[in-house]
This record gives C-alpha cells, structure tokens and sequence, in this order.
C-alpha cells in the first residue's frame, strides 16, 4: 500500500518547487539559514499542496488514464488505490500545506495570510485546470506557466525578498517552452496510434508545436541575452560578466529541443532533468557560475 500512495503523491515532482529558491539565490542570501530556511518550509508547503493536486488529477482522469498505455499503470487507474481513499490523501495533503504554513515560526517576509493566499491560489487554479482549462488548447500550457511563477512568487512572499520584472519573465517563458515540449510529445503518441492523452490534443498539431517550441525558446534566449547586459543586472550584482552565464543557458535549451524533436522523449521535464547528463551539466554550469559571480 506504501508503494502506490507514493506515486499517486509523486514525490519526484517537488523537483519542480525548486523554483521556490529562485529570489533566495539571486539575492545573494542562500547561505543565510535565517531566509534559508523560511524557503525550505515553503518547499514543503507547496510540495504538499502540489501532491494534493496530483491526487485530484488522478481521480478526475481516471477513466481517461485507463485507456493511456502509461498513465494506466497509475495507483488510482490500475485499482491499487480506490477514489475514495484519494480525496482522503488529498485533503489531507493540502491540511499539511497550510497547517505549515499557519504555523510557521521561521517566516521573515510576507505574512501568513499573504502566504497561504499563494498556496491556496494555487489550489484553485489547478482544480479549475483539471476539471476544465486543460481542455482549451494554448490556454492549458499558460495556465502551467503561471504555477511555476506562483512558485517563485511564494519564494519570494515567504522571505520578504524583492522580485525584479526579469525572474517574472524568465520563470513564464521557460515554464511556457517546458510546457510546449510536454504537449508536443501528447501530439506525436495521438498522431501515431490515435490514443488522446488530452481532449484538446487534437486542437495541437506537429507543425503548430514545433513552431511554438522554436518561437517561446528564441524569445527565451533573447530575453535571457537581455537580461544579462541590462546596467540594472550589473549594478546589481556588481559584475559585467554576468553575460558569461549564457553558453549554459542556450546550451541547455538548445539540447533540451534536441531531446524533444530529435528523441521524441520530453513527455516528463523532470524524467529529461533526472536523467540527461548534457541538461545536468549545463544546469550545474550556470549555478556555479552565477553563484561565483554572486557570491565571490
């Protein structure tokens, strides 16, 4: 029974509220425990309401998970667990979520209303996004990209640190182009044995998509190349090399639109972050990079 409360809880996909630690790092205070850990309690408040979510997702598409070749291994689909105890799970999750975040004693920034607003924002959205707006072509991906961005705003509430226009923007568009490349790989398995693994995956196309993936991630690169000789960006971390840390974020995308048109395998962002040396080693490149240039 442990074994399938864990995959419906998928625990591999907190990687993902990683984002959480954005502000914390670009601020220069990562190796400060009294906004470092404020961020770790975040983590694992939105960890837990993400879990939350995950279970609704799987009771709401259960029928639709039986008829997908992979999603049909699911706990709730295969029959390891019933819907029943899910909401159980679910709720309870989400009770975990806010119950940290209401008794917090480490917090430094927003309070905890401000905070549990983001949690509980996050909540709704995403139950609005499994019952309906998954169903709206474009929509669906938009709605993915503003979860992320909620991560890095949560980040931000929790330790009181500002968030420039820049983190906002690279957050949405990255998310946006992770998303693009996950619909892609939906698009490909419907064309090739009919099987929709959304109901809008007809309203996407493998021409529409690969120009999608190609325009989200030049305006990404752009913007990135932007951001990085922007004189607020060097006056702020007192550094004009910043620029240096791009060869790592190109390479990344660029091997990343490798993965998803070449490999055909971008159906899971964090299975490609788990799995792909290349992706790890630009990923690493560009934390000690920056760190170097932030906190050297």
């Amino acid at each position: 029974m442990i074994v399938p409360i864990i995959k419906l809880l998928r625990p591999q996909q907190w990687l993902k509220n990683a984002f959480i630690f954005l502000p914390l790092f670009f601020d220069g205070k990562m190796l400060d425990i009294n906004y470092l850990i404020p961020s770790i309690v975040m983590f694992f408040a939105y960890s837990f309401a993400a879990s939350g979510i995950y279970c609704f997702n799987d009771i709401y598409d259960v029928e639709a998970d039986r008829l997908h070749p992979k999603k049909c291994k699911r706990p709730i689909a295969s029959g390891d667990i019933s819907k029943g105890f899910s909401y159980v799970l679910m709720g309870i999750c989400i009770l975990v979520s806010l119950l940290i975040v209401w008794y917090n004693p480490w917090k430094v920034g927003g309070g905890r209303f401000c905070i549990g607003s983001i949690i509980v924002f996050y909540v709704l959205i995403n139950i609005a996004y499994c019952v309906k707006l998954k169903q709206l072509a474009i929509v669906d991906v938009f709605i993915i990209a503003i979860g992320f961005v909620l991560r890095v705003f949560a980040g931000g509430f929790a330790t009181g640190i500002y968030l420039s226009h820049w983190i906002i923007l690279m957050t949405f568009l990255l998310a946006l182009f992770l998303a693009f490349a996950k619909r892609r790989d939906d698009v490909l398995m419907y064309e090739n044995t009919g099987v929709k693994a959304r109901r809008n995956v007809n309203r996407y196309n493998l021409e529409f998509m690969n120009q999608a993936i190609t325009i989200i991630a030049s305006i990404t690169m752009v913007c990135y190349l932007m951001y990085t000789v922007s004189p607020e960006v060097i006056v702020r971390f007192r550094s004009s090399y910043v620029y240096m840390t791009a060869i790592f974020v190109l390479a990344g995308i660029i091997r990343y639109m490798q993965i998803t048109i070449v490999d055909v395998k971008s159906g899971s962002p964090t299975k490609v972050l788990m799995k792909d040396r290349f992706i790890q080693y630009c990923i690493g490149g560009w934390l000690l990079l920056f760190a170097f240039i932030i906190y050297v």
